[in-house]
């Protein structure tokens, strides 16, 4: 790990763990004063006055940013462990990381990876479910997502039991890439029978976390997981699971990131199938029965990626409008980031973003989400 990525990694650390800074305000930090050592190297009035943060806040962060250079050491030894394991850090402000999850709400500052995340595995979608699958649900499962990985299409999943675990053993015995997101550290297995996946999903793929080493995995740590699993891919199929099922949860994510959300019917009378029933029925997920339903969606998403280095045409726009429209591509973003990367208050952000709708040169999508038309 090069020593520019290790002092970012160190101070991002140290910052999160001060009481008040959360992933937001850090963002909204970095954007302010234009990188972390900035923020460090900063007096105490300026970052009173710069940072739009109470008084007490500022104050504490400039009291604890005096104590890093004895704090960062646990970090540092934090890599070396993480190294000896063959793993790395990306932030997210390194180049290689992942750029579907900069586009979301609330995206991991810092994550952790075991095996490598390629370019490729942008054109990835999440295959989720129950732990306590059915026949059915094994069958559909490893069907999906062999297809789906034949076709150079990353499986993504949760690495849980059930059907997580067929995701990503069909995606590597179809000769695939699979990514799993967990919900601990990257030195704690779980379930601890999946340590032979683990290994092979490493080998073919990633293992990621946000998650620093040793965390156990805790009921809270689902969630945000879960959040990083729609984030990451394209869509997300929910190939069985109960109607109060952890894959329901990820669905909801991937619907407020306005992600494609896929389901497979199954049998009215199956506890199993009733979430994907009602996904189907009350949610807007796309029923789909084939591999291909899902390859002629996913060839529609595609295509803003590949082409989002088209030059942007020449507009006639105010001084805001055109800073904001800078940050637009064809690729939905969060307001709060538009808000970030324009460097417009939130106000201004809202103000202009209604003239460029009204233009038709924006359009607004559920989840406060934008894109250029």
């Amino acid at each position: 790990m090069n020593a520019d990525r290790l002092n970012n990694f160190t101070k991002i650390r140290f910052l999160l763990a001060i009481e008040g800074i959360g992933v937001i305000r850090l963002l909204n930090l970095v954007e302010i004063f234009g990188s972390i050592d900035s923020i460090f190297n900063c007096n105490k009035e300026t970052l009173i006055i710069k940072s739009k943060t109470s008084e007490v806040l500022s104050e504490r962060i400039f009291k604890q940013i005096q104590t890093y250079n004895s704090s960062k050491l646990k970090y540092e030894k934090e890599i070396q462990v993480l190294t000896k394991l063959g793993g790395k850090v990306v932030t997210y402000w390194d180049d290689d990381y992942p750029q579907q999850l900069k586009n979301i709400y609330y995206p991991p500052l810092i994550l952790y990876i075991l095996g490598t995340y390629e370019q490729n595995d942008a054109q990835s979608i999440s295959i989720v479910g129950t732990r306590k699958c059915t026949d059915y649900g094994k069958s559909i499962s490893n069907y999906f997502s062999s297809e789906l990985a034949k076709q150079n299409i990353t499986i993504v999943s949760g690495m849980a039991r059930g059907i997580d675990s067929i995701a990503h053993k069909s995606a590597i015995k179809a000769g695939g890439r699979t990514i799993a997101i967990i919900g601990s550290g990257l030195d704690v297995i779980y379930p601890p029978e999946n340590g032979k996946l683990f290994n092979e999903i490493i080998e073919n793929g990633a293992v990621i976390s946000e998650f620093p080493l040793g965390t156990k995995p805790d009921a809270q740590n689902f969630p945000k997981r879960n959040r990083i699993i729609a984030g990451i891919s394209l869509g997300t199929l929910v190939a069985e699971t109960k109607e109060n099922g952890g894959a329901m949860q990820t669905a909801k994510f991937a619907l407020d990131q306005n992600k494609e959300v896929f389901a497979i019917p199954g049998n009215i009378t199956s506890e199993q199938s009733r979430g994907t029933n009602i996904l189907i029925q009350r949610n807007g997920a796309k029923l789909v029965s084939e591999p291909e339903d899902i390859l002629v969606e996913l060839q529609l998403k595609l295509k803003p990626i590949i082409g989002k280095n088209i030059p942007k045409p020449q507009l006639d726009l105010s001084l805001f409008e055109e800073k904001i429209y800078d940050t637009l591509d064809n690729i939905p973003k969060q307001i709060d980031r538009i808000m970030i990367e324009s460097g417009l208050s939130m106000s201004d952000t809202l103000v202009n973003l209604l003239s460029l709708e009204f233009k038709g040169i924006v359009q607004q999508l559920p989840g406060k989400l934008f894109k250029i038309v």
